[in-house]
């Protein structure tokens, strides 16, 4: 299993989410970007694809921006779709029942790493932690 390191675990403080913009290589060959997020919770992270299953559209409202107001759900910036922050269903707005993609993550020796797909070290593309 081929681990790609995206940050420090710190790098994201608990109870946040971080956007990050990857090199992917798709099946097809091509390298294109790939927006995601990691939401962080103590030591627990979770991520997700950030494109909302309604429509396609980015879940941030703003840059960084993925909770509802309680900070308890993730929520479409668009049209207010909320999710449940570990499962990624949509539980309440216009794509009830659907769910956002996951992401595979692994942490080792505190670095947030994605697995499962095969990601390029591309400058134009690479973003997350401290890159606005």
């Amino acid at each position: 299993m081929e681990l790609f390191a995206i940050c420090e675990l710190n790098d994201i403080p608990s109870r946040r989410a971080q956007p990050f913009v990857l090199a992917r290589r798709y099946d097809d060959g091509q390298v294109r970007p790939w927006l995601i997020f990691v939401i962080r919770w103590g030591k627990h992270v979770v991520g997700y694809e950030n494109a909302c299953p309604h429509e396609g559209v980015h879940l941030d409202w703003e840059r960084g921006q993925f909770f509802d107001s309680d900070g308890t759900r993730l929520q479409c910036g668009k049209h207010g779709a909320l999710f449940d922050l570990a499962t990624g269903e949509c539980v309440e707005g216009p794509c009830i029942g659907a769910r956002l993609k996951p992401v595979e993550l692994v942490v080792d020796d505190d670095e947030i790493c994605v697995t499962g797909v095969v990601l390029e070290e591309d400058d134009e593309y690479d973003s997350g932690c401290g890159v606005e």
